[in-house]
């Protein structure tokens, strides 16, 4: 019988095809689509390099590109010891939540106050644009963020006064598995050292929001996030690869 491992590393495996075949189907059919357009698209493109080559940059970590400073390699975590979610939250003194899913509006401005029913959110109205998969060294806006909920992804929270080497820890995990996740330093004022929000799809329409909340940072956390990710991963009420 294969073990626990090899099994999540089989899940790993297949869910990477999945995602690199639908990534594969909507380059080509944007290909298809905006072919016409490529002159533009690319007179667009050299001026953006433009810009923010002149606009210096830094090792601060803007909006993704692997969390920059506030998400520093060289962190690791151990082996996973703990697969139950129930277990793993109880041993690292986090709370479950469950929430009645909320509205599935969209906002096409990014300014509009949302209030949301947890910090951080689950569900809610959101942005039409959601934020990529990534470790975020700045946090996107939350309507962004809980577009990619609705999307089945797993959002990982974590205090902006956490120490560096928790912080690098919890890069190191995301890096371990980072498929359909997103770690981004708290924008919402969340009283939790570190979260996990999910939102599944069940019931329909509006589904339900799920939360890991750890007021506390140990080292049982890592555990705690495997298998949130684990029982919630894809399972968004809006299928997106």
């Amino acid at each position: 019988m294969a073990s626990r491992k090899e099994q999540k590393e089989q899940l790993r495996r297949e869910r990477e095809e999945r995602e690199a075949a639908a990534k594969a189907t909507e380059r080509r059919r944007r290909q298809i689509g905006y072919g016409a357009g490529g002159a533009v698209v690319l007179a667009v493109a050299i001026v953006l390099v433009v810009v923010l080559a002149g606009s210096g940059g830094g090792d601060g970590g803007g909006k993704g590109g692997g969390g920059g400073g506030f998400l520093p390699d060289g962190g690791e975590v151990q082996e996973q010891k703990v697969t139950d979610l129930d277990e793993a939250a109880k041993a690292a003194g986090c709370e479950l939540k469950s929430v009645k899913g909320k509205s599935r509006e969209h906002t096409d401005d990014l300014s509009q106050s949302v209030t949301y029913d947890t910090k951080p959110p689950t569900s809610g109205k959101h942005y039409q644009v959601p934020a990529e998969d990534d470790a975020y060294g700045d946090a996107p806006d939350p309507k962004e963020l809980v577009h990619s909920l609705e999307h089945g992804r797993v959002l990982i929270w974590l205090k902006k006064s956490l120490p560096e080497g928790d912080r690098a820890n919890l890069k190191a995990l995301y890096d371990e598995d980072p498929y359909q996740v997103i770690v981004t330093p708290d924008p919402t004022g969340m009283t939790y050292a570190v979260a996990a929000t999910a939102w599944n799809g069940d019931p329909q329409p509006n589904g339900t929001g799920r939360l890991l909340g750890c007021p506390k940072f140990t080292p049982a956390i890592y555990d705690a996030l495997r298998a949130f990710k684990d029982e919630h991963r894809s399972n968004g009420p809006e299928a997106v690869p």
